[in-house]
C-alpha cells in the first residue's frame, strides 16, 4: 500500500529552467566569463550546484572554484526566486493527497530550497526535505531517499518518487522505489504523467479525488 510520496523540485514543482539559467549566468558574469551554452543549461538544471559550477567553470582553469561558491552563497536568491512558476495543479494535489500519505522532498538545491517553500507557502505539506546540502550524497546516489524512507518507517515499495531526469530515475531505481516520470517520456519508469492531477488516477493512489 502507498504511504509516501516523494518529490523532485526543479521541472516537476517548478519550471525553474529560466530561473537556473540567470543564476549561474550571474555567478558567470561576474567572474569575466560568457554566458552557458544550451547544453550546459541542460546540464546545470538537473545536477547540483557544486558540480554544476565546476562544469560551467571548467574551461577557465585559472578561476578559483571555492571563490564562485563563497559568492554564490552571499548571493541574494530573491530576484532568481520570482523567476519560478509553481506548476498550476500542484496546489490542490498537495492538500488531496497531504490527508492521505507523508510528502516529501528529495532535491539537488542547496540553500535555496528553504527560501523557495516559504515563498510559495509549501512548507506545511513536507514531513521532510532533502537536498544536495543535507543528504551524505547528492541524486543520484540514493542516499536522500533512504533517509526519507527510515524517516517515516516506510518500505521501497510503499513510496513512489516523481522526476523528470536521468538523475531521478537513477535515483529512484537506487531504492527500488517506483518512479513516475513528469513530462518526460524518455525516461525508464513505472508512470509517465504530463499533469499532477492526472496521477491520483494511477493504479497505486487509493483516492481519485479530492
Amino acid at each position: 500500500m502507498l504511504k509516501l510520496i516523494v518529490f523532485d523540485c526543479d521541472g516537476v514543482m517548478f519550471d525553474s529552467k529560466e530561473s537556473n539559467c540567470q543564476f549561474y549566468n550571474h555567478l558567470l558574469d561576474h567572474f569575466g566569463r560568457p554566458p552557458m551554452s544550451a547544453s550546459e543549461l541542460d546540464f546545470v538544471h538537473i545536477n547540483n550546484t557544486v558540480t554544476s559550477i565546476a562544469h560551467i567553470f571548467r574551461h577557465y582553469p585559472d578561476q578559483d572554484l571555492q571563490e564562485v561558491d563563497h559568492y554564490r552563497l552571499s548571493c541574494d536568491y530573491t530576484p532568481f526566486l520570482q523567476l519560478l512558476e509553481m506548476e498550476k495543479d500542484l496546489r490542490p494535489f498537495l492538500e488531496c493527497t497531504c490527508k492521505h500519505y507523508h510528502l516529501a522532498i528529495s532535491t539537488n538545491r542547496t540553500n535555496t530550497m528553504e527560501s523557495l517553500l516559504k515563498r510559495f507557502d509549501l512548507e506545511q505539506y513536507f514531513g521532510k526535505v532533502m537536498t544536495a546540502q543535507n543528504a551524505r550524497r547528492p541524486k543520484p546516489a540514493p542516499d536522500a531517499l533512504e533517509e526519507i524512507l527510515e524517516h517515516f518507517a516506510c518500505q521501497s515499495e510503499e513510496a513512489i518518487y516523481i522526476g523528470d531526469s536521468i538523475i531521478d530515475q537513477e535515483h529512484a531505481a537506487g531504492c527500488g522505489v517506483p518512479f513516475i516520470a513528469f513530462r518526460n517520456k524518455d525516461l525508464r519508469a513505472a508512470f509517465h504523467v504530463d499533469s499532477f492531477l492526472e496521477i491520483l488516477e494511477l493504479q497505486p493512489f487509493t483516492i481519485n479525488r479530492c
